[in-house]
């Protein structure tokens, strides 16, 4: 009797916990969608918001938080200024940081770290720019030394380059190898699972075609 009562209860764990990834995959799935689709600093603060719900249930699942501080990332590009920027990069770094706490030596999430800091130049780009980008540019470092085929590494490191003015070191002729390097990485990247990061592609070629230009 009690190893049926036994195999009962492992039955019905095993359902519930079924049950539950099923839940997560689809509420992840969904708010990805809405990440892809997000135009506004609006979208995003939303989607943000609802990645940090889904990470705050699950808490041992490290992309819900990945995703969020992609989200917040995303909108210190959408018009926001001074101390709302360091703000959203405060609200960023914690969850990338707890991402960091659960899937250690990750590439993915040190370009996301790598972003942040990157954001945080905006609020004052000739007094934070050496500082951050210092640290921007030695995180990604860190993400190459990791996984050297991610291609958002080279992104990231392109767009640094392309918004920093050329008698500051960047300029469209240092930025368009690394989008190269991007677009080649892409062609052959797939990520793990469908969940798993796969932003950028659009953008890198899009700023590949801006270097081009004369």
């Amino acid at each position: 009797m009690k190893k049926w009562i036994v195999l009962l209860v492992f039955i019905l764990s095993g359902i519930a916990s079924f049950a539950q990834s099923e839940k997560y995959l689809a509420m992840m799935k969904s708010t990805i969608a809405l990440m892809d689709s997000a135009k506004t600093k609006d979208d995003y603060m939303a989607t943000a918001n609802r990645f940090e719900l889904i990470a705050n249930k699950e808490k041992t699942q490290w992309l819900p938080f990945y995703y969020a501080a992609y989200c917040n990332q995303m909108t210190c590009n959408m018009g926001i200024k001074g101390e709302e920027i360091d703000a959203v990069c405060d609200r960023a770094d914690a969850a990338i940081n707890k991402a960091d706490s659960l899937q250690p030596n990750n590439s993915e999430i040190y370009v996301m770290k790598a972003r942040v800091n990157g954001a945080r130049i905006m609020v004052s780009p000739m007094s934070r720019g050496a500082k951050y980008g210092k640290i921007s540019a030695q995180i990604l470092q860190q993400a190459e030394a990791i996984d050297s085929l991610n291609p958002r590494i080279y992104l990231t490191r392109g767009q640094a380059l392309f918004y920093t003015p050329k008698m500051f070191g960047g300029g469209k002729e240092k930025a368009k190898p690394q989008f190269q390097k991007s677009m080649e990485c892409y062609s052959k990247f797939k990520p793990a699972t469908e969940l798993h990061p796969n932003w950028g592609l659009g953008f890198a070629g899009y700023l590949l075609g801006e270097c081009e230009k004369k």
